[in-house]
């Protein structure tokens, strides 16, 4: 697999959050993804994004757009050294929430994308890291 762009951005706030549906949009499109793709891999950014801010106390973002043969594909990887996540299985039901939404983030994101990975614990933050290949 080929990284062919790389980038990492800041996910601190309401308008790096508007940021990182631009960027995502900008890769995705150079990628050559249809709408419908770039689509699924917006909304899924913009919910791992805004999970990031309200949950995580904000962290990154990292981009990569990615080759491998002739498949082409979007990485992102959220990173928080927020409270973390103490059960990760629950936390991916529908319907479960922690805060005042209606549970479908996590589990939603993870229906838009090909690929998709968590990492948490207790006090030491979050990584998600999810892909949608063209």
């Amino acid at each position: 697999m080929i990284v062919e762009a790389d980038e990492t951005m800041p996910v601190r706030n309401s308008d790096d959050v508007v940021r990182a549906r631009q960027v995502v949009r900008a890769k995705a499109v150079a990628a050559g993804f249809s709408l419908v793709d770039q689509t699924k891999i917006i909304t899924a950014a913009s919910e791992i994004a805004r999970n990031t801010v309200d949950y995580g106390g904000g962290g990154t973002m990292r981009i990569e757009v990615l080759r491998n043969g002739q498949r082409r594909g979007v990485r992102l990887t959220f990173t928080d050294q927020g409270p973390g996540i103490p059960d990760i299985s629950r936390a991916m039901q529908d319907g479960y929430t922690s805060g005042q939404g209606l549970g479908l983030g996590l589990s939603g994101a993870k229906r838009l994308v090909n690929e998709f990975a968590i990492t948490s614990a207790p006090g030491q933050g979050t990584e998600i890291i999810l892909a949608r290949w063209k």
